[in-house]
């Protein structure tokens, strides 16, 4: 349902005055702080990607105020350090926008999409209290797919990339080649290097194809187990344990899996 500018600004008012009540009055509300919230914040950000790969529409509004409420709780406790309150969390942020689509709200001229994230990077170098080089934005700890991802695009941005999708072919290639002459030595150290080089190369394939990897290996993750499920559930209403099964018996129930849940 569509809302004017009026009734959204309404309701986040609202949602603003019954946690400043929350903080007041509830016992639970009142003692949480930065490092108490943090982990349930991350917990909230996984449950709306949940919802996002799903699609799952209710979900995503559900868990979205979450996040919102999380987002709040925060500029709350600033606000009451005399730090900051949600007011300045928004005037930084619209301030940001502006600053970083001159092609919007000023004289640059782009093209594509394209010039656009190679201008956020070059904007960003020059920005006041901005990053200092161009990998420095990318957060140390995040997992390893997406900052591999993100490592990637940032340095495309600034023109180190392939000049063509196709030659990141030979890397992969090249990468698979020592990986395997690592592991016929069974050097466990230099195999986890060469491991990782592998996934690093196949990352870049996906970013070079428009893929993004963290969400297509999440679907390969959902459809897999999805399918063992149903392995599970066809061995056990056959009166069979997987331990004792063939992997030949496996691979045909796997098959019927593959068939019946398209």
């Amino acid at each position: 349902m569509a809302h004017t500018r009026e009734e959204k600004i309404e309701a986040l008012g609202k949602v603003i005055d019954t946690l400043d009540i929350l903080r007041v009055k509830c016992p639970w509300d009142r003692k949480q702080t930065n490092e108490s919230l943090r982990p349930n914040t991350i917990e909230e950000v996984y449950e709306l990607c949940d919802a996002l790969i799903a699609s799952d529409n209710a979900n995503i509004k559900k868990e979205l105020g979450d996040v919102l409420l999380h987002i709040l709780f925060y500029s709350k406790i600033g606000e009451e350090k005399g730090e900051f309150d949600i007011c300045d969390v928004a005037e930084a942020l619209n301030a940001k926008l502006i600053f970083r689509h001159p092609h919007v709200f000023g004289d640059t001229s782009v093209s594509n999409s394209h010039e656009v994230e190679q201008n956020w990077e070059q904007i960003k170098l020059k920005e006041k209290g901005g990053n200092r080089t161009v990998l420095a934005g990318v957060p140390a700890a995040l997992p390893a797919m997406i900052k591999a991802y993100r490592i990637q695009e940032k340095a495309a941005n600034v023109g180190f990339d392939w000049e063509n999708r196709q030659q990141v072919w030979d890397k992969v290639n090249e990468e698979l080649s020592e990986f395997a002459a690592e592991a016929e030595s069974m050097d466990s150290a230099r195999m986890e290097q060469e491991m990782g080089d592998v996934i690093f190369s196949i990352i870049n394939v996906a970013r070079l194809y428009g893929i993004n990897p963290e969400n297509a290996l999440e679907l390969t993750n959902r459809k897999f187990i999805a399918r063992f499920n149903y392995l599970e559930a066809q061995a056990k209403a056959r009166g069979r344990n997987l331990k004792e099964m063939t992997l030949a018996e496996m691979d045909e129930i796997w098959n019927e899996a593959k068939t019946a849940l398209k």
